[in-house]
């Protein structure tokens, strides 16, 4: 079967027609489903005429051998809207994606069992053939050779940063094939000469990503792939966001200038991210710079065209004048913008205060082991889980050794907070506790901040990884309690006295921005469902409610606290991203020049 989308001369044909890719990325598994038509439409409006999205096998696939596409994760629903809003679709089905999501997309209960992800290692390669068994069978029917929207394809995803196994792409692609993709295949890498001559595989379309320079990377691709077209695969019109930085935005006018310059050179392009949304509950993932973890924030606003609420931007103007043109419409003549949702007014309400932090964590039933186990070997690889044993302290202060703490504890004696330790450039995190000549009960609430989502360290797991000891002496006998927040639902909170409670009024569902002001670091849910946390480091200080999530009348909000408790929950009508810092506009191409600048964190889309 002839592909849909075909090249000759540098050039796109779509049924053999001329045909430039306006495509904006979009992910389904950041937006509530009762608002994917909503967010496509204002897509279509900004003037694109396809969508990608990446496939987060994580989010399918949380239990071994249990994959579910209901609901919020009915993939092929969503990919239907966009087609009966007349739109192509590209898909991105990894298997990994990195997107700044926990882990890269990829199952805890795999990279539990293997040491090489992304390569040609058995077990890795035997998952990923029973994924990909249980998800093409979602994408096939759907392609359009078979009257459906999907036109392409990606293979992997910015492989050349990565890795170097030639013959497991090769293999990924190979099992695309067999399993009934029959549209345009592709690779997405940064245009230098490493990633590109890593990621590129025979036969395949070579596509790049990057933030500026357009013409460097259409001649970097060039000098690889003479005759094939241009294909910008992500175009880094926004950046997100680590806790304890400033939100990261790129001017309109630098933005639209790179997309001009893109479609100057006759090329197509993926605007990353068209619509960023947000990273409800715990799926936000983490970088590492090689110094310390970089947990991603709850929004994935990326200061994209359509915000994480749908509202509208400068740039969704200027990129309308841009791209109404390069497919021979008017800007009068692109989709019209839907009706802007109602938002709430400001209100906020007291919040009823929660026992103390111990009380829940300890809830669940206690896995006894010798030494501390992994959250990986617990099941579970987010949330909290609490290490309690007994230590016989001597009558003078010792020191207390964490060794692979992956990434904060809450260090408790006989009850009694102690201090917070955390994951750092050190070989171990060390506190000192007071000499009481006697057993003490030592507790250990361990916080995962989210898995590494690209370079080396993916795959990395939570927990205290190697031994915990009091002075020289190693700490054996340990209880563990599982605190799974993102399990949790409105039946369990209601029973679960360590939450502190908040009731709001509304007079019809709308959009809303929640805030639980103060110091400290908590998580907070919506009517059972957790929205995602909240630091006071900053620099997010709302997390956005979707009107879907409302009820009429009385709306539960809980609280964890962390640290320090909070009194009051306000909503808002508007976000508030905290200080904002432009960087973006000068982003390198190259991949040395980018480290230098930003750290290990660019190309990592």
């Amino acid at each position: 079967m002839i592909p849909t989308l075909t090249w000759r001369d540098g050039e796109f044909l779509k049924h053999g027609v001329p045909h430039r890719i306006l495509s904006g990325s979009i992910h389904y598994f950041r937006i509530h489903p009762d608002l994917w038509e909503d967010r496509l439409r204002r897509v279509a409006a900004t003037g694109f005429n396809t969508i990608d999205t990446y496939v987060a096998w994580n989010f399918h696939e949380q239990e071994e051998g249990s994959p579910d596409f209901t609901g919020p994760r009915d993939l092929a629903r969503f990919i239907t809207i966009a087609g009966d809003l007349g739109l192509d679709v590209i898909v991105r089905p990894g298997p990994y994606i990195c997107a700044e999501w926990t882990n890269g997309g990829l199952p805890s209960w795999l990279t539990a069992r293997t040491r090489a992800p992304r390569s040609s290692d058995p077990v890795y390669q035997d998952a990923v053939s029973r994924w990909f068994d249980v998800l093409l069978p979602q994408l096939v029917p759907l392609q359009a050779g078979r009257g459906g929207p999907v036109v392409a394809v990606q293979v992997e995803n910015e492989y050349g940063s990565y890795g170097d196994d030639a013959a497991h792409l090769t293999w990924l692609r190979q099992g695309l094939l067999d399993r009934g993709i029959t549209e345009l295949l592709y690779t997405a890498d940064g245009p230098t000469e490493v990633m590109l001559d890593a990621g590129m595989v025979e036969d395949t379309l070579a596509a790049a990503t990057f933030g500026s320079r357009a013409e460097e990377a259409h001649a970097m691709l060039r000098s690889r792939r003479p005759g094939e077209p241009f294909l910008c695969a992500e175009f880094w019109n926004g950046w997100f966001d680590h806790w304890g930085e400033n939100h990261h935005v790129r001017s309109p006018e630098s933005a639209a200038a790179t997309l001009r310059e893109i479609i100057d050179l006759g090329g197509s392009v993926s605007v990353y991210m068209a619509h960023g949304g947000t990273n409800f509950g715990l799926w936000a993932g983490a970088n590492h710079d090689g110094r310390r973890i970089q947990p991603t924030v709850t929004s994935y606003d990326s200061d994209a065209p359509v915000g994480e609420d749908g509202r509208v931007s400068e740039k969704f103007r200027l990129y309308r004048d841009i791209l109404a043109p390069a497919t021979g419409r008017t800007v009068d003549e692109l989709p019209a913008l839907p009706p802007t949702g109602p938002r709430h007014a400001f209100s906020s309400a007291p919040v009823s205060p929660g026992a103390d932090l111990l009380s829940l964590v300890s809830r669940s039933p206690a896995t006894r082991a010798a030494g501390p186990l992994s959250f990986e070997e617990l099941g579970v690889d987010a949330g909290l889980v609490t290490y309690r044993s007994t230590v016989t302290l001597p009558s003078h202060d010792v020191h207390l050794t964490v060794r692979g703490l992956h990434d904060r504890a809450y260090v408790f004696l006989d009850g009694r907070a102690l201090g917070l330790l955390e994951r750092d450039d050190a070989e171990a995190a060390v506190l000192t506790l007071p000499g009481l000549g006697r057993a003490a009960e030592l507790t250990l609430v361990v916080e995962a901040l989210g898995c590494v989502n690209y370079g080396p360290l993916l795959g990395e797991h939570k927990g205290i990884l190697g031994g915990v000891q009091v002075d020289r002496r190693l700490v054996h006998g340990w209880d563990h309690h599982l605190a799974p927040l993102d399990r949790w639902g409105l039946d369990d909170l209601d029973g679960l006295d360590g939450l502190a409670h908040a009731v709001m009024d509304a007079e019809a569902p709308a959009d809303g921005w929640l805030a639980a002001p103060g110091d400290g670091d908590r998580f907070v849910w919506l009517n059972g469902t957790l929205l995602g946390r909240l630091w006071s480091r900053g620099p997010q200080r709302r997390l956005y409610a979707p009107a879907p999530l409302w009820h009429t009348g009385a709306n539960q909000i809980s609280v964890l606290d962390l640290t320090h408790p909070a009194t009051y929950v306000e909503v808002h009508p508007d976000p508030d991203f905290g200080p904002t810092e432009e960087y973006i506009e000068s982003l390198p191409t190259g991949l040395d020049d980018v480290s230098e600048e930003l750290g290990d964190t660019a190309q990592i889309a």
